[in-house]
């Protein structure tokens, strides 16, 4: 589980640089839900896509999770917001231009997709870009409604210039990136990273930057071996 914490909480909420709230553009959003004071939550069906069979990674998950929100009535649908998928720029701010080239065109080599444990396609081209655009929605939302959660994210072993470990583009990275770039007043963000694996990716992107903090929980003795430092570590 990972979460996306602003600490400045006074912004022009929500809105596109250069984009005043009157045009209507407030959101990185396919669908905005503002009839509804329950807690937002993001999801997008292209959050899913075609993995060879028997793969090992539980694709399925995303959409069951908003199935099962749904059914058991904890949420309604007024509550789904849907993003739009995460654009080249939104995506430069953390990875390297060839590497983003290469992995949108598919000159991604057999290592490399060993690396990160996916076959390349386009369609987990276009699920990777969605989910990054999710997480970046949901800080959007958040700074105007105090929490947000999405059905999808916290690629945290995406590096600027690879993917490892089922993260090939780093969500939590960009969002943090865009929160900051998109305000005119200095923006600090923590990144609270709850998983059995460390925040590699995560912590290696923020190494030198003081606006962000990282803080990674996860088992000492799993993956990834080689640990990178986040501003604050505890190995259980």
């Amino acid at each position: 589980m990972k979460r996306i914490f602003s600490r400045t909480r006074r912004i022009t909420v929500g809105c596109l640089v250069g984009v005043t709230p009157a045009s209507g553009r407030c959101f990185h959003a396919e669908l905005v839900r503002t009839e509804s004071s329950g807690l937002p939550i993001v999801h997008h069906s292209k959050y899913v896509c075609e993995l060879p069979a028997n793969h090992r990674f539980p694709m399925a998950k995303f959409p069951r999770v908003l199935h099962f929100l749904l059914q058991d009535q904890v949420i309604t649908e007024r509550q789904v917001w849907v993003p739009e998928i995460a654009s080249k720029d939104l995506l430069g701010a953390v990875h390297t231009g060839d590497y983003l080239n290469n992995f949108i065109s598919g000159r991604i080599n057999e290592q490399e997709q060993r690396r990160t444990g996916f076959p390349w396609s386009e369609g987990i081209v276009r699920r990777c870009r969605y989910e990054t655009g999710g997480t970046v929605l949901a800080a959007e939302v958040s700074l105007r409604r105090g929490l947000t959660c999405s059905t999808a994210g916290g690629t945290h072993h995406a590096f600027p210039s690879y993917g490892s470990g089922f993260c090939l583009l780093n969500d939590l990275a960009v969002a943090a990136k865009y929160l900051m770039n998109s305000s005119s007043r200095k923006r600090k963000v923590l990144i609270v990273d709850l998983d059995v694996h460390q925040g590699d990716g995560t912590a290696f992107i923020f190494k030198d930057e003081p606006s962000v903090f990282t803080f990674s929980v996860h088992c000492g003795k799993n993956f990834p071996v080689r640990k990178q430092q986040s501003d604050l570590d505890i190995s259980v």
